[in-house]
């Protein structure tokens, strides 16, 4: 593969992600207001895109509540910093199976499956330039989880969001979500410009050593824009590895808590580690309009109450 860098580079900062961090550093928003913050915070220190989760402000679960989506959306608008925000899709497709000896009925602590209209409601409320779309059902690193998105779900939902004016952001956690992806885009579900995330060593997808990586993004089309992130210790050599492959970068306290061995990081100081790497290989950093321009989003306020 020959090297062909971009010669501008967006950053999507992962504020807050569903995963069971919210215990293993205080530094994870919990809070729509502290989301919202930390979004801001993150865009100032040069992420041009923020990817919002919302959490139980008292327990800091992940939630699916509408009025968290709201008021992290009206937060981030009505501030003076501009931003492009990305909203998960990806809650609602949950499913917990019982034990070895009777996986059914699911357990229902965990299991969380919606409908596709359910699982979109927050986007089409909210209006977000950008929500994600994970193109496939896979098994995670906790126990009988299931992440759960059948191709009957994953067409629904691509169309929901296209016919909304929101871009799907594809994320792909091994080859084959590449694949059921461009079948999307085949059948006139997802436009073009088709963009996609490339979610590496995340349990049990894709893992992130170079040969894999190297794999997903040969099966990227050319004419789509990828970006791509590793989970954990690796979040700040992918930050190379992406830019270096034509890609773009994607770093955030969703995917990784450490700023450094020992030192718990902010999404701000993450996405400053970020800005640092990417231009000492050259490229410049994209602002919120240059990615609204290149993937042809649109910024719209949330729908009124």
């Amino acid at each position: 593969m020959p090297l062909e860098m971009r010669n501008e580079v967006f950053i999507t900062a992962a504020i807050t992600g569903s995963g069971g961090t919210q215990n293993r550093s205080d530094l994870v928003p919990r809070s729509p207001k502290q989301i919202a913050e930390a979004a801001i915070d993150a865009a100032k220190a040069g992420a041009a895109i923020v990817h919002c989760h919302v959490r139980d402000p008292d327990t800091g679960v992940p939630s699916r509540d509408i009025s968290y989506y709201r008021e992290v959306t009206e937060r981030i608008r009505d501030s003076d910093v501009d931003v492009v925000l990305n909203l998960t899709a990806g809650m609602g497709g949950d499913m917990v199976f019982g034990s070895t000896d009777a996986p059914l009925p699911y357990s229902q602590a965990g299991t969380d499956m919606a409908s596709a209209s359910e699982r979109v409601q927050h986007v089409a409320e909210c209006l977000p330039e950008i929500c994600t779309l994970d193109c496939g059902t896979m098994n995670f690193a906790e126990a009988d989880y299931v992440m759960t998105n059948t191709p009957g779900m994953l067409r629904a939902m691509a169309k929901m969001m296209t016919d909304i004016g929101v871009r799907p952001e594809i994320e792909a956690f091994d080859t084959g979500h590449l694949w059921f992806a461009k079948q999307l885009v085949s059948e006139g579900l997802i436009t073009d410009p088709v963009m996609v995330q490339l979610c590496m060593n995340v349990p049990w997808g894709a893992p992130d050593d170079l040969n894999t990586f190297l794999a997903m993004v040969n099966n990227v089309p050319k004419n789509w824009v990828h970006s791509a992130f590793s989970l954990g210790r690796h979040q700040m050599p992918y930050v190379a590895a992406a830019t270096l492959s034509g890609g773009n970068v994607r770093v955030g306290l969703e995917d990784n808590l450490w700023l450094e061995k020992g030192v718990l990081a902010t999404n701000a100081q993450l996405v400053e580690k970020a800005v640092s790497i990417i231009s000492s290989l050259g490229p410049k950093i994209m602002t919120p309009s240059q990615v609204r321009e290149e993937l042809k989003l649109i910024k719209r306020a949330p729908k009124s109450k």
